[in-house]
């Protein structure tokens, strides 16, 4: 089935009216026999396919081209937010990006949608050849996509090929979140994290799966969490690189906005800092979506807002992405940047993916690095530049089956897709425990 912006915001109702006139659904969608078996059975997993129109990409450019600049900041730092040397920059880059690479590489792994819980979930599902290949549901985060897990699919689903053995063989699948990327856009509140678990665990089910592990980062990590929290059938373990093990006594001090206590360890004043630094500076845009995701309309009328509000996530990922654009190879590159940010602009789901962070705040299931009660097993890898880089005695308190854990010696808030090679290794060692269990 192939896709622009206007299939992907199709209500299911005018398909279904469409299927039974035997017309062709609204908009630009022709109804093809996907779509008539979507219509007959909504669980049905229906192939799918990226293609934006030519229209849609000259006006991206043409609205990059006629950006309005403000003043530059008054500081020589990025104190203020993103510098307007960087952001002119990424402007200039969009010119050359190319799009159609993307799609060309989205569509060379297999992609799919089905209907969860009334919306329209996408995922790409990529099965190893190898037979005892181990099956793993990986989950983004914002301002993430499927984009940021594309690097790791080929080294996790043919390992010999990337310095493996069978024996470290997954089937992956990858969904977008609801109201990101191609997944549909919510038409009520209340798909906060542990909903979205709960599809994920009926999307394993429909896919046949009775024995699989989880893996997630950002929201990711709160919906794998949760998926933990939950022990859906099947669910033998997690893997997460932003772990939630912040102690209680912790979070009340770094609410308040205190010094580190004196009888931290190194690694736990590192972390410490990292999360007061975090607080006190770098919690601006959640605090907007978790209040007032609507209202941000400037980010759905202007690629360059969208791209500045996207980089301004976290300081070291951020100051990361400056250095790509001025030259230095490190992480990510301008077009993994850029590939993202389109993505976002083409499927409209800037507000859309901002709300759930409305959700969360408004249907809460516990503060995003509190510890959950996790009893299955959990591995850990702390990445340096994370928000936070959880220590081995945090995490050994969150987690009692703590199967695995590692400080990998690069690496942030965006690890598969900045450290790909490093990232694949965390997770075949991660599980190796586990895989007997299949």
């Amino acid at each position: 089935m192939h896709t622009d912006v206007e299939e992907i915001d199709q209500d299911r109702r005018m398909l279904l009216g469409a299927a039974t006139l035997g017309l062709a659904a609204a908009g630009t969608m022709a109804l093809m026999p996907s779509a008539l078996a979507a219509a007959a059975d909504p669980e049905a997993i229906r192939p799918f396919h990226v293609k934006f129109k030519d229209e849609q990409l000259k006006d991206l450019h043409r609205r990059v081209a006629a950006t309005r600049w403000p003043d530059r900041e008054t500081v020589s730092d990025d104190t203020q937010g993103v510098r307007l040397d960087t952001i002119q920059k990424v402007a200039k880059y969009w010119r050359a990006h190319d799009w159609r690479k993307v799609e060309a590489r989205l569509n060379s792994f297999p992609q799919f949608m089905t209907e969860i819980d009334g919306l329209d979930i996408h995922f790409i599902h990529v099965k190893s050849k190898h037979e005892k290949a181990l099956p793993i549901i990986i989950t983004h985060g914002w301002p993430g996509s499927i984009i940021e897990q594309l690097k790791i699919i080929k080294p996790l689903t043919d390992p010999t090929a990337f310095g493996g053995t069978e024996a470290d063989a997954f089937d992956v699948v990858i969904p977008s979140l609801p109201g990101y990327g191609f997944s549909g856009k919510p038409k009520e509140a209340g798909w906060n994290p542990p909903r979205i678990a709960k599809a994920w665990a009926v999307l394993m089910q429909r896919l046949g799966y009775t024995k699989y592990v989880a893996q997630g980062g950002d929201w990711g990590n709160a919906v794998t969490e949760l998926m933990a929290v939950q022990e859906p059938a099947g669910l033998i373990g997690i893997h997460t690189n932003m772990a939630a093990t912040v102690p209680a006594d912790i979070a009340k001090l770094l609410s308040a906005g205190a010094p580190a206590p004196a009888d931290l360890t190194a690694d736990e004043k590192r972390a410490y800092e990292q999360l007061d630094d975090f607080y006190k500076n770098g919690l601006g845009y959640a605090i907007e979506m978790n209040n007032r995701p609507q209202t941000l309309y400037g980010i759905v009328d202007s690629p360059v807002g969208l791209a500045s509000w996207m980089l301004d996530h976290d300081i070291r990922s951020y100051r990361m992405i400056a250095r790509s654009f001025n030259g230095e190879k490190e992480g990510l590159t301008p077009d993994d940047v850029l590939d993202n940010v389109t993505l976002y602009w083409l499927t409209n789901t800037a507000i859309s993916s901002a709300r759930l962070y409305w959700d969360n705040a408004h249907f809460p299931s516990g503060g995003f690095f509190d510890p959950r009660g996790i009893k299955i097993p959990v591995a850990v890898s702390a990445f340096p530049d994370e928000i936070y880089q959880a220590p081995q005695s945090w995490a050994e308190k969150a987690y009692p089956k703590l199967i695995h854990y590692n400080r990998p010696a690069k690496g942030g808030h965006f690890a598969a897709w900045e450290q790909p090679e490093l990232f694949t290794d965390e997770l075949r060692a991660s599980f190796k425990s586990l895989r007997d269990q299949i």
